[in-house]
Formats: structure tokens, sequence, C-alpha cells
């Protein structure tokens, strides 16, 4: 099989992707979901022209320096004056309260002196100053909040000043995490000499999270084509929408975990790709469920997950592909490119006119989490791509 681009790769890996069902969760558990639906407001905000601020509510062509103004009554949040605002009259007023009828703006109690029942104009306010209009924010109606939108503080708040008690998204992608091989141990206990502490699955689980999707650890299976089948067949059960699998993923005499997915009727699309780090990447279907074989290599895991496992729990929430990236300009010399699109890790500063310069970290092997850690975006040197001289353009894409 060819290599293919990195674009062509994503392209096939979002192909025909139906975003996943709906749900109904109370606000206070939204964080973090894509809604599925608009959201319109329920309500007028303010529902009331509000003051903006504290001071006496009055009729503006009256108050002028100098005059003075019987104060009839109080205005607060939550408990509004009833009756009318007339010639001679004020009333006191606090943030937030409703404006009484009759007044059209607000004398604000820095330009005011209070009297004995009266208050005294000391410098004339402007008509409608310092008053909040009904549906200043927004109407009744109004949609404020797309489908597709993800939920954060923002949104959230918003949400419930519209009063939502409850909003409608989308369904979590479920993404099960198998990780194969002999040599590989939890992190925490005592690895033999020819032993490797596991790490691929923690990053790729945080990515999932990050992606909007909930992960499933299906825990590390040694080389053996019946546990390897076993573990496809618990993630079928749980309906998982992705079955992403750490190491294994060539196609070759000595892969086991693309033997078991293949006799498990698995219909491969690709497994690999024009790409540094990264070439060794299994795509397929299993019935419903769509297939990801990541690399073993720490940093290949990690810089596809980034690439192609977040887009598509993207794909299946909603939310459009927008290809990564941000200009930059090289911080160093680079020589020519080979065939491959490269996803250098590198560091980030900003010159004095607030371009970004991107320095490749010096050592750039795949098995080298510390430089992964270390480098704030990958710098992207695409197939055939020129030698490069210190300020010229290049594209980054921004990690955490």
């Amino acid at each position: 099989m060819a290599l293919i681009s990195v674009r062509e790769a994503v392209e096939r890996v979002l192909s025909g992707v139906v975003p996943t069902g709906a749900e109904t969760v109370p606000l206070a558990e939204a964080f973090g979901r894509v809604l599925a639906e608009p959201l319109a407001a329920l309500r007028t905000q303010p529902p009331f022209a509000a003051s903006a601020m504290d001071g006496y509510a009055v009729r503006a062509v009256e108050a002028k320096p100098g005059a003075q103004l019987r104060v009839i009554g109080a205005s607060l949040a939550g408990k509004g004056y009833a009756g009318n605002v007339g010639p001679g009259e004020a009333v006191r007023i606090f943030t937030g309260a409703p404006v009484p009828d009759g007044a059209d703006t607000i004398l604000i109690q820095e330009k005011a002196e209070a009297g004995d029942g009266t208050v005294k104009v000391l410098e004339s306010p402007i008509t409608g100053r310092h008053i909040r209009a009904a549906g200043l924010d927004f109407r009744k109606g109004d949609m404020l909040l797309s489908a597709g939108r993800r939920l954060g503080a923002r949104e959230l708040a918003l949400a419930a000043a519209m009063n939502h008690a409850s909003v409608p998204v989308r369904r979590r992608p479920l993404v099960a995490i198998l990780a194969t091989g002999d040599e590989l141990v939890p992190p925490g206990g005592n690895p033999g000499p020819d032993e490797i502490v596991a790490s691929n699955g923690f990053g790729i689980a945080a990515l999932v999270a990050k992606a909007g999707g909930l992960a499933r650890d299906l825990g590390i299976v040694r080389d053996d084509r019946a546990a390897i089948a076993a573990a496809i067949d618990a993630a079928r059960a749980a309906k998982a929408d992705i079955l992403v699998t750490l190491g294994g993923a060539s196609v070759g005499e000595h892969d086991l975990v693309g033997a078991a997915l293949q006799e498990r009727g698995m219909a491969l699309d690709f497994w690999k790709i024009a790409m540094r780090p990264g070439k060794p990447l299994l795509f397929g279907r299993l019935g419903e469920m769509r297939v990801l074989g990541l690399p073993g290599n720490p940093v290949s895991s990690l810089v596809c997950g980034i690439l192609f496992l977040e887009p598509l729990i993207g794909a299946l929430l909603g939310r459009p592909y927008v290809e990564p990236g941000e200009p930059a300009v090289l911080g160093a010399d680079m020589p020519p490119n080979d065939a491959r699109d490269d996803y250098m890790r590198a560091t980030l500063t900003r010159a004095s006119d607030g371009t970004l310069i991107a320095t490749p970290l010096p050592v750039q092997d795949s098995s080298m989490l510390s430089t992964l850690a270390a480098a704030d975006c990958l710098l992207v040197r695409p197939a055939n791509a020129p030698a490069g001289k210190r300020g010229d353009r290049c594209r980054v894409v921004r990690l955490g």
C-alpha cells in the first residue's frame, strides 16, 4: 500500500462520519459538552430598563444644578418602585434595580447631595445616562448559541442567563484504548531490564478528554492473538465509537493487532502515511466502529492523536474540521525536507513586532517524550520543502 499524504489521510478518517445522537443534561453538568441544537433565549435580558449605577432615578428636564428634588421612594434589585416619577420628584435607586416609570436618567450619587427627604442636583445628568434598556443584552427568541458550540464558562453563563436549566448536547464519543506488547508494564512498578513503562495510553486518554470524548482503558494486552481478539471484542461490546490501538500499527508478518482486526472483519483503509513522526498509522472500520492504529513510539502516537484522533472525535460531535496551524517564522536555518511532511518539536518565542518564532529542538527522535514535553508547538515542514532560512515563513501547530 502506497504512502498517502496527511491531508488525504485526514479526509479519509473523517469521511462519512455521522455525529453522535443528542441527550439532555443539566446545565451544571454541561461544561465541555457540545451543543446538539441551536439554543434560543427563553427570556429578554434585562427584562426591564435597569439602573447601571447607584443614585437617583430622575427626569433629566428638571435635574439641573442646584435643583432640589423630593425623594418619594426607593427601587432595589428585586423590588422595584411601583409608582411614577413626576415633576420635582426622584426615586433612590441601586444598581440592577428597575427604573421607575417617568424617570429617564440616573443622577449618580457622586453628583448628588442627599438631604432630609430630598436630593440636591450637583451636576446635570444626560437623558438616558446609566440606564440599561430592556433587551440590551438579548431578547426572547434570539438564537445565541449555535449547534456544534462547545460549552465553556462563557457559554454556560449565557445559557443560564437565557433561562435554560438543561441543554441538548451530543453524546460523548466512546474511545476504547488498547495497548499491546509483551514489553509493556504499568507505571509505578519495578520494570525488568527488557521492559518499558507504558505511557502512550495516558497521553491518548488526555487527548480524548480534551477533544470531548470518553476514554475507556482496555489495559495492556500481551502479544497473543486470542488476547488481542478478546480486547477488540470488548471494545465492540461496549459500543465504542473508536478503537485506538497503541503499537502494532504495521501490517506485516509480526503484526498481531492488524491480523486480529482483519479476522474480525475490519475494512482496512490505509496503514502508511507520508509523515514524520507517525508513518505507520492504521485506519479502518469494523462495523460502526472506527479503528485507529497508532504507532508505538510515544511521540509518534501523540502527534498522530493530535492530527487524526482529535478531529475524528470533533466530527462525531458535529464540529467542522479546521486544519490546525498558524503562521510563524523559522528561528533557525533548515535543510531541505524529503517526501514526508515533518512535524518537528519546537519552542516558540515572539519578536518585538509580535511575530511568532519557531525554533526546532535539537533532537527529534520519536521516542523522546522529554522533547515533546519541552516543546510549545509542532513546526510543520511540508513534503519536499526546500531549504529554509532563519526568518522564513512557516506553519506551527500549538501544543497544549
